[in-house]
């Protein structure tokens, strides 16, 4: 009974004790999760550290720098720039290119053309007062522009150059007397009104129309 009592005693001591410790403790016990609740594995963003030297940090990609306002170019600034060469022609041909060709009559021939004159516009045969074919006459632009065109006579026997016609873009018979002068033959008729005239002091023959603008200048 004595035992009994003694144990009683004890158990209500320790427990009394154990009140006073949690107590003193200052732990609130109803704020401790249940075991159930709480994580009984590691947490999955664990960091491990390999052997080996750290690796280089990555470089910031560079700023784009902004790009340079360049100014609107003007239609004149657009449009490409084609410079004009000028072309260099024999000594006298620019100045009297009609001079510069008859003084070519007997040393040219065909095949000597075409570096100056370029290549014919056309060709047609050439006849000798008996109407018999005995040359061909070629026609070219002219390279400066200031005559309609010329034709070369060539010689179907030598290939010589033999006759030149210049064809002027406008001149009349009267302003023709004035450069030329006016020591001709008589005027002979030819159809449509047309009048032929022969220098008695050069090598030349004009011919000229019903309204008196030269058609052509025959220099042989």
């Amino acid at each position: 009974m004595m035992t009994r009592r003694l144990f009683s005693i004890f158990a209500s001591a320790a427990a009394f004790a154990g009140l006073a410790l949690a107590a003193d403790d200052g732990v609130n016990r109803k704020a401790v999760d249940p075991v159930v609740l709480r994580h009984s594995e590691p947490p999955d963003n664990v960091i491990v550290h390999l052997p080996g030297p750290p690796p280089e940090p990555v470089a910031a990609a560079p700023a784009v720098a902004e790009a340079a306002t360049v100014p609107a170019k003007t239609p004149e600034e657009s449009r490409p720039f084609l410079k004009r060469i000028k072309r260099d022609y024999p000594p006298g041909f620019e100045e009297d290119s009609p001079k510069f060709l008859q003084e070519q009559i007997g040393q040219w021939k065909e095949f000597d053309v075409p570096d100056l004159l370029g290549q014919p516009l056309r060709q047609r045969p050439a006849f000798d007062n008996a109407g018999k074919e005995n040359g061909v006459i070629y026609a070219f632009a002219d390279p400066t522009g200031r005559y309609k065109e010329f034709e070369l006579d060539f010689a179907a026997d030598t290939g010589d150059l033999r006759t030149v016609f210049v064809y002027p873009i406008q001149l009349t018979w009267q302003a023709c007397r004035q450069l030329y002068g006016a020591s001709v033959t008589a005027a002979s008729d030819l159809p449509k009104g047309r009048k032929f005239y022969s220098y008695l002091n050069r090598r030349m023959d004009v011919l000229v129309d019903a309204d008196g603008a030269v058609i052509s200048l025959g220099l042989y």
